[in-house]
């Protein structure tokens, strides 16, 4: 039970890192949209912004934690299958997905850290460059053009489902709360899913062109999405509400940290269920 317990507040940790950095990224976001500053240059920009506030780098450092911490989770949860997704093509599209998101995670806890601790700079670009460089070596993959454009269509399919979560879905069926708080924990949910789906659909269409035209350039992350909306007509309006939609997603991380069912996997059983299975397979072979 006590590596249950310890993956549980793993867990609990990382839900609340994600939503602080989905509420810093949405409230720069609804700044710049009502021209008080701001910034639209995505996750790692808005991290990088905290190097200019008091105690910045420690709150990075504590941030960079938060963020392995949930990398940790999603590579455990969709491993042990612990939101029971099961092994259908549905359940096993959403435990990869998981994993990916993890090295994701993974990726912005190293970047919080190198800013807390001088290994990296903050500031300037736009922000897609990390889309653009892996769109780039997929690109000189063979087939790169398709793969490309699949992901593309993927993650825009991810787009479509969580707008459809927003619209009808079940924004709160892993938490547990009190019958009185769901007139504000639902609306909150549903808000945080229609912004992310609308985020989604714009980066896996801009992957879709990125491949049609085979340029790596026209690939754009969480920053190139939002500026997207910025530069449409009544742009400042679009940006807001989706910007304040993302913020609402943070808010509900919080919630997600104190309120979710966690389902741990007991590391230490599961260890013991692998080494027994290394051993049967050695025997096995032999």
């Amino acid at each position: 039970m006590a590596g249950s317990n310890a993956l549980e507040k793993t867990a609990r940790v990382g839900y609340a890192a994600r939503g602080i950095v989905y509420m810093l990224v949405g409230g720069l976001a609804v700044m710049a949209a009502v021209g008080a500053g701001g910034d639209t240059g995505g996750s790692r920009n808005a991290l990088a912004s905290l190097l200019d506030e008091p105690y910045g780098k420690a709150l990075l450092a504590v941030i960079a934690l938060g963020l392995l911490a949930f990398a940790v989770w999603r590579e455990v949860a969709a491993v042990s299958d612990a939101d029971r997704r099961g092994t259908s093509g549905k359940g096993l599209a959403i435990r990869g997905a998981h994993v990916i998101s993890g090295i994701v995670y993974l990726s912005l806890a190293v970047y919080a850290a190198g800013l807390a601790f001088g290994w990296a700079t903050g500031g300037g670009g736009s922000g897609d460059g990390g889309a653009q460089s892996w769109s780039a070596w997929l690109l000189a993959q063979p087939f790169g053009r398709w793969l490309l454009g699949l992901v593309g269509l993927a993650v825009a399919g991810v787009g479509v489902a969580f707008l459809g979560r927003a619209w009808k879905g079940d924004v709160t069926k892993h938490l547990h709360y009190a019958p009185e708080q769901r007139g504000w924990v639902v609306p909150l949910g549903r808000a945080g899913f229609a912004a992310r789906g609308v985020v989604f659909l714009i980066i896996g269409g801009f992957l879709v062109v990125a491949a049609w035209q085979a340029q790596s350039s026209e690939a754009r992350g969480l920053g190139g999405a939002l500026r997207t909306l910025q530069e449409q007509p009544y742009g400042w309006v679009l940006l807001g509400l989706v910007a304040a939609g993302l913020f609402a997603f943070g808010v509900f991380g919080l919630v997600q940290a104190v309120y979710r069912r966690i389902d741990a996997p007991d590391m230490d059983d599961a260890a013991g269920d692998a080494k027994r299975a290394a051993q049967r397979g050695a025997r096995k072979v032999s």
